[in-house]
């Protein structure tokens, strides 16, 4: 009897010990898991922000560039407005020195005095062309100037998503380099 005594003692002494370990190194490993899967929810969270904020700057730089596209097609108007006016300038000009060439080959007073009439014609028409084409320059400065800014814009929202993409290619070395 006292065998059985010693026996049920010992199984008793050693046997809740055993559940323990296991429990232990169940506690150990569901500590990890728990560890693991909120590691990996933050992750997911900051992805998740870095996502939204991609997509943002992505919208922002697509109307950016269409920002740009106009003031690029206006710059390209100006710039042709004003190719043309200076194109009428020079043909005028060239009227007006061809004129006195004929005006001084002239045989008779009436006809010098018609092409002296053709050469301030000429002359008057220059003379009303220039404050639109003092415009039309200013024009073009102006729409020169609105161009670099919004082509300034849309510069800093790429470098603004080449930062945001190298942020999530280092979050992802991080992640990785955790596991």
């Amino acid at each position: 009897m006292l065998r059985a005594t010693f026996l049920v003692f010992s199984l008793l002494s050693f046997c809740p010990s055993a559940p323990s370990q296991t429990t232990d190194s169940e506690k150990q490993t569901m500590q990890a898991v728990l560890s693991e899967i909120r590691q990996l929810r933050q992750d997911l969270q900051i992805a998740a922000v870095a996502a939204r904020k991609v997509q943002i700057v992505i919208y922002r730089l697509h109307a950016q560039a269409a920002v740009v596209e106009r003031a690029s097609e206006r710059l390209e108007n100006a710039r042709n407005e004003f190719s043309q006016m200076e194109s009428r300038v020079k043909y005028q000009t060239e009227q007006i020195k061809r004129f006195e060439e004929m005006k001084d080959r002239a045989e008779n007073e009436q006809h010098r005095k018609q092409f002296d009439d053709a050469i301030s014609n000429f002359k008057v028409g220059l003379e009303e062309w220039g404050p639109e084409e003092q415009e039309l320059r200013l024009k073009q400065v102006g729409l020169e100037a609105e161009l670099r800014t919004e082509q300034a814009k849309w510069d800093r929202l790429q470098e603004e998503l080449d930062r945001l993409e190298n942020a999530l290619e280092n979050s992802a070395l991080q992640a990785s380099a955790r596991r």
